[in-house]
């Protein structure tokens, strides 16, 4: 009988950055005499390795499983004092909790280097992490480049005066990002966060805005100056936005953002009172309902679906009579505000939950209080592995449930130098629970 030996890969990984090339992953220093078969029966994303001092046989299903059986080989292989390589003996049966295993980054507020980016896919590859959810605009900063209107970079980049809060990728940048990342089995999933979130932009076109002003940029939170949604113009244009979103990323998901769209504006409007009365709606509340169906419909023409944060649901428990479009997947984060609201109601209305409740798997959270976060926006990393209500959600059992995400924001100017301090140790964590659903 077969012993099975069940290694945690991915907690507390030992890097092995030799193996990572630009084109393609290799490990050929450790896979001399390896046997890699594909075998259907293997989970999705999962691997069987069985050494014996004569033979070594690796099973897997697809490319993740693949991937993930050659990481591990780096991992656990030796390099004896010859310079020779060797496989202990053993026998692992490895495969995830999860088909979502997200990491999200904000640089929207704080721009990142194209070079850095890179090291946090390599780091989400060794967790087995293989969503990078990447939130490219904000209300300080606007990071894509889209051809069609050049102002989004030419002003919208650089519209905030802090450290590391100007700059954009290019075309060339994304493609390159979107690449590195493949290779590593992590799909990129961009972020243009609307209504809300978008003074950048609007500073840069502010004639989409509801009365035409140029938003003033909040060094923290956000403004009353969102996208207006009674605007044919301003509809066209993130249609138009969308189209070379799609372009760049070939992800399945887009998401389209949806969080804190205070309605101040639009209640006062008449473009948007207007839509509202025309589209027999009873509220602005509903008016984002009908935005966000709108653009998730576009999405859909092209063969893509939308995910929003939670906030389209609130404050009414229930989506009627303006339901989004069965492409839309809803991001549960607000614990903090609403509990599990979103993980409640949103497979009770049939569409699929990503889980990253703010308590505990958003990272920006410190350890100690520090500038905007008091006591009770820290988190150690024993709620992050003991006390996370993710669990509930991915252990909910649910089949629209597709995973869990945990999220990096840069409030209050977190720079590049200050992201390991934050990432580290409570990511492993979290990368643990997404991965694994054994005891703790």
């Amino acid at each position: 009988m077969r012993t099975i030996l069940f290694i945690i890969l991915s907690l507390f990984p030992v890097p092995v950055r030799e193996v990572y090339s630009e084109g393609e992953y290799t490990c050929r220093r450790v896979e001399s005499g390896v046997s890699f078969l594909m075998d259907e029966t293997v989970p999705a994303e999962g691997y069987e390795i069985d050494v014996t001092e004569s033979s070594a046989t690796v099973r897997y299903s697809d490319k993740g499983g693949l991937f993930y059986a050659r990481q591990a080989i780096g991992q656990i292989s030796v390099t004896k004092a010859d310079g020779s390589v060797s496989i202990p003996c053993c026998s692992i049966t490895d495969y995830p909790r999860v088909a979502w295993r997200g990491f999200m980054l904000d640089s929207g507020r704080q721009y990142q280097s194209p070079e850095t980016i890179r090291q946090l896919l390599d780091m989400m590859a060794a967790l087995k992490m293989n969503v990078f959810h990447w939130h490219l605009t904000d209300g300080l900063g606007w990071r894509i480049d889209v051809k069609r209107y050049p102002r989004l970079t030419e002003t919208g980049s650089c519209v905030a005066e802090g450290p590391q809060q100007q700059g954009y990728y290019t075309r060339k940048e994304i493609r390159e990002i979107v690449s590195y990342a493949a290779v590593r089995n992590i799909t990129v999933v961009p972020e243009i966060d609307m209504p809300g979130h978008a003074e950048a932009a609007l500073t840069a076109y502010p004639e989409l805005s509801c009365f035409g002003i140029p938003a003033e940029i909040p060094e923290a939170g956000y403004s009353q100056v969102i996208f207006c949604a009674g605007k044919d113009r301003t509809l066209r244009f993130l249609e138009d936005v969308l189209d070379e979103v799609c372009r760049l990323f070939p992800s399945e998901y887009i998401h389209l953002g949806g969080d804190e769209a205070p309605k101040g504006n639009w209640d006062k409007c008449p473009d948007c009172i207007r839509r509202i009365s025309e589209e027999g709606l009873r509220d602005s509340h509903e008016l984002q309902l009908w935005f966000s169906a709108r653009m998730a419909g576009y999405l859909k023409k092209k063969g893509r679906k939308a995910i929003f944060w939670e906030d389209v649901l609130h404050p009414g428990s229930t989506l009627s009579p303006n339901p989004l479009p069965d492409n839309v997947a809803i991001q549960w984060w607000n614990y903090r505000g609403y509990g599990d609201f979103a993980l409640r109601e949103t497979p009770a209305n049939g569409y699929e939950l990503i889980c990253s409740p703010n308590y505990f798997t958003y990272l920006n959270f410190p350890t100690e209080p520090w500038k905007g976060y008091e006591e009770n926006r820290t988190f150690s990393f024993e709620d992050a592995w003991l006390h996370n209500p993710v669990e509930k959600g991915l252990s909910s059992g649910s089949p629209l449930v597709l995973g869990g995400e945990c999220a990096l924001w840069t409030d209050y100017g977190l720079t590049e130098d200050m992201l390991d301090e934050r990432l580290f140790p409570r990511i492993y964590a979290i990368a643990q629970l997404f991965w694994s659903g054994g005891s703790r």
